[in-house]
């Protein structure tokens, strides 16, 4: 009797461990390579929710977006590539054709450079598909300098990039090479 005791015991404490494709932290990185802080990731319903926790910012608003590469090479992270965008769509929450997979609304530092904030990113999964942020080697979030205007090509006019980090099943960084995200852009015209 108590071995049936124990395996049910096993069972249900192996059901509430958390499940590992459900949700990812993601540790964020400035460009001298210091950690200022996490990105927990958790999938939603239909969408997938960011609760950010940084620190040493500069007060203001600064935009953010799930990048297309898990590569965050300093000092620029411009190894990343172009903001996550399964689509072709054009940049910005407020295009009339619909914005980027990866455009996240913008994040405010308080006047002591911290971000405390709750984001969703809709129609994102963690889970399998084409809008997977963890889609053949992962993605990456990437925080810019300044605010993200919302509807200027190709990435909103958010300045350049201050932190990074990855999104993906492993921290080892995407062999892969950025792409340009003006190219994309040209050829959508045609």
């Amino acid at each position: 009797m108590k071995k049936i005791w124990f395996i049910v015991l096993l069972i249900v404490l192996t059901a509430c461990q958390p499940n590992d494709d459900t949700s990812r932290t993601v540790s964020m990185y400035n460009v001298s390579g210091d950690m200022i802080g996490t990105a927990k990731l958790t999938e939603g319903d239909d969408a997938v929710d960011f609760e950010l926790k940084l620190e040493g910012l500069d007060p203001g608003y600064h935009g953010i977006h799930v990048h297309e590469y898990p590569k965050c090479d300093q000092p620029d992270f411009t190894s990343a590539g172009s903001h996550f965008n399964p689509e072709g769509n054009e940049h910005g929450p407020m295009h009339p054709e619909g914005s980027h997979l990866g455009d996240l609304p913008n994040i405010e530092a308080d006047q002591n450079g911290l971000v405390d904030a709750e984001l969703t990113l809709p129609e994102a999964t963690l889970l399998d598909g084409k809008n997977s942020l963890l889609k053949g080697e992962g993605t990456s979030l990437v925080i810019h300098q300044e605010k993200d205007d919302g509807v200027s090509q190709p990435g909103g006019e958010s300045g350049p990039r201050i932190a990074c980090g990855l999104i993906a099943d492993d921290e080892k960084e995407s062999s892969e090479t950025p792409t340009d995200p003006t190219d994309f852009n040209e050829d959508q015209e045609d």
